[in-house]
């Protein structure tokens, strides 16, 4: 199952494409959406969605798993993300992909058992995970992995392909 894997947001969205086979995972694509500070919210959105639809025409994800917008430490931020959210979930449901959503909290505690570890902790937690130590640099990608892999230990009604 190939699961794309979401952390939404204005300036930057994280995404990833993990393959999970109901027992190994495998990182098959990575990668950031990042728009300029300078545009229009309408432009950044439109990018967004065009975007996020290449990625799903590309890597054809079987399901998506994002992360939920829960709270916010700063408030000013908190509609521009939840604008991209919606131009990402209405991307999702023109290709008819199930998506699943995760708070921050929900993520740390199935990855680490504790759901207010750092991102440290979850970073070693996806290594782990994966297997690997050479990892993205960008957090937004890394936390787009750490969904993907929640959605894995996460969902019970997992399709295996």
């Amino acid at each position: 199952m190939k699961i794309l894997g979401i952390d939404p947001g204005m300036a930057i969205v994280g995404y990833s494409i993990v393959d999970f086979d109901g027992t190994n995972l495998n990182l098959l694509a990575s990668g950031s959406i990042q728009t300029e500070k300078g545009k229009s919210d309408a432009s950044r959105l439109y990018e967004i969605f065009q975007d996020i639809s290449q990625i799903i025409e590309k890597y054809s994800p079987d399901i998506a798993s994002m992360e939920k917008l829960f709270y916010f430490k700063n408030q000013t931020t908190i509609m521009p993300v939840a604008e991209a959210r919606g131009v990402i979930l209405m991307a999702l449901e023109k290709f008819g992909v199930k998506t699943y959503e995760y708070t921050p909290m929900e993520v740390k505690q199935v990855l680490t058992g504790f759901g207010r570890a750092s991102k440290k902790e979850v970073e070693q937690m996806v290594k782990i995970a994966l297997g690997r130590d050479d990892l993205p640099k960008l957090d937004d990608t890394i936390d787009s992995i750490a969904i993907a892999i929640c959605h894995t230990r996460n969902c019970r009604d997992l399709i295996t392909k």
